[in-house]
């Protein structure tokens, strides 16, 4: 219990979370909350949801470097050592792509890889300790495969090209700075979720059936079966695990 209690103890860490507003980012806000951890929420959003003198929110637009780094700036002095940063922040179009525009694709890249970029960049500008740190990229089972066309019918949220891409280069941004960081005991991995079931806005549940039936566990997921992945890599039980993807898709890209 002793050895279970030190790998997966998260009292008093403090993790930055991106998108702290989203249905996963406040769901990763709330549990490492209960963890005991200090959790510092950034998004655009500037609605404070959480009443937890651990939770501490900042606004911050991801399309905008130097927020960023002036939000980092007032972190860092106000907490000091940040163990984790969660990239979880992310935004899509769902428009067919003969009507994409120059601007779609600028503000989908600007916070998906540009946004995170610069999160990395800052969080690592901390001096290098004896303490190792981790970041974790949210990135998509679309990263790796291309969305089935027979799921996506006229009405439904309709995952992008652009959005695939910028994952993707989310994932060889995770692998690069897994081996540019190390030699600053920053740990660099990713996470890609397949479909996850969104009860307060959900999907149609035409969309929900022809989903399930592409799923070899024949359903979506559920936002609390990403938390294991996210557990093991801030805790030290993946200290040797460092520019990997671990895909949570009930199998569906295994086809």
């Amino acid at each position: 219990m002793k050895l279970l209690k030190n790998f997966f103890n998260f009292k008093n860490n403090k993790i930055i979370i991106t998108g702290c507003n989203g249905q996963l980012g406040s769901y990763l806000v709330n549990s490492f909350l209960n963890f005991g951890s200090i959790v510092i929420g950034v998004d655009i959003s500037k609605k404070i949801y959480i009443k937890n003198k651990n939770f501490h929110f900042y606004d911050c637009d991801l399309n905008d470097e130097e927020k960023i780094s002036s939000t980092f700036d007032k972190i860092f002095v106000k907490f000091g050592l940040i163990e984790g940063l969660i990239n979880n922040a992310g935004v899509s179009i769902f428009e067919n792509f003969e009507l994409r525009t120059s601007r779609d694709l600028d503000k989908v890249i600007g916070v998906n890889l540009k946004g995170s970029f610069f999160c990395i960049q800052n969080f690592s500008r901390q001096k290098k300790n004896n303490i190792t740190k981790s970041i974790i990229n949210i990135s998509s089972i679309y990263s790796i495969i291309s969305p089935d066309p027979e799921i996506y019918k006229k009405g439904d949220r309709k995952n992008s090209e652009i959005y695939g891409a910028t994952k993707a280069g989310l994932n060889q941004m995770t692998k690069y700075f897994a081996v540019h960081l190390a030699n600053k005991n920053i740990r660099v991995n990713a996470i890609s979720p397949g479909g996850i079931y969104n009860p307060k806005n959900p999907q149609s549940k035409k969309f929900i059936f022809r989903y399930s039936k592409k799923n070899p566990m024949k359903r979506m997921a559920n936002v609390n079966e990403i938390l294991g992945a996210v557990i093991y890599l801030l805790s030290p039980s993946s200290s040797y695990t460092n520019g990997h993807n671990i895909v949570i898709d009930g199998g569906m890209s295994c086809w």
